[in-house]
C-alpha cells in the first residue's frame, strides 16, 4: 500500500490543500492521502486555531466523496502539540508494510531539522515538498518535490473573513457554509 500523510492545522481548509493533495495521489501513484489535522502545530503555539471540532468538520466536508482521501482525526484529541513522528509511528503500526510519504509545504523545509526525532522520521517516511506561491524549495535534490504552485493560504482567507471580503473559490463551499455558521475568523484579528 502507497500512503501519504498530510498534517497541519487546516485552519481552514481550502482549495490549494486539496489541488496539492489531488497531485500527490496521481504522480506518486498513491492508494490514499490522509489529511491529519493536528490539535496544535508545535511551531504555531503561539496562536489559537478554530476549534478542533469544527476544523475536524471542516475538513471531513471538504474531502467528502473524495475516494481517494480519507481524515485521521486522532490528533485532535491530544492535549498539548501533535508531534508528527508519534503519528507516522502509529500509522507504521496500523498499515505495517506500507510505503509511507510525508507531504510538507516548502516553507517547512527551514524549520525541518527542529522536528521532533526527525532523523527517525527520515528514516520512516519519504518527504515530498510542495513549493507554495513564489517559494521554492531550500533542497529540490534532497526531496522530491511536486512542482504545481497554487498561492492560497489560510492566513489570507482568515484575514478575508476578518475584513469582511469573499472567500468564494478559495474554499469549497461547504467549508465556507461552516465558516459562516460557526462565525469563524471575524473577532480574530490577532491571529492574522
Amino acid at each position: 500500500m502507497r500512503l501519504a500523510l498530510y498534517g497541519g492545522t487546516f485552519d481552514p481548509v481550502h482549495h490549494g490543500h486539496l489541488v496539492l493533495a489531488r497531485d500527490a495521489l496521481e504522480e506518486l501513484q498513491l492508494d490514499r492521502v490522509i489529511f491529519i489535522p493536528a490539535n496544535l502545530s508545535p511551531h504555531k503555539l503561539a496562536t489559537s486555531p478554530a476549534p478542533a471540532a469544527v476544523r475536524r468538520e471542516m475538513l471531513a466536508a471538504a474531502i467528502a466523496g473524495e475516494p481517494g482521501f480519507a481524515l485521521d482525526d486522532s490528533e485532535l484529541s491530544f492535549a498539548g502539540p501533535s508531534f508528527t513522528i508519534d503519528t507516522v509511528e502509529r500509522m507504521r503500526s496500523a498499515h505495517p508494510g506500507a510505503q509511507i510519504h510525508y507531504l510538507i509545504g516548502a516553507d517547512n523545509l527551514r524549520e525541518l531539522h527542529t522536528w521532533r526525532r526527525i532523523e527517525d522520521l527520515r528514516r520512516l517516511v519519504e518527504f515530498v515538498v510542495f513549493g507554495r506561491g513564489e517559494t521554492a524549495p531550500q533542497s529540490p535534490n534532497e526531496f522530491r518535490t511536486l512542482t504545481r504552485r497554487i498561492d492560497i493560504s489560510a492566513t489570507e482567507i482568515r484575514r478575508r473573513v476578518a475584513c469582511g471580503e469573499s472567500i468564494r473559490y478559495l474554499v469549497p463551499e461547504p467549508v465556507r457554509s461552516i465558516i459562516t455558521a460557526h462565525h469563524l475568523y471575524k473577532d480574530l484579528p490577532h491571529q492574522i
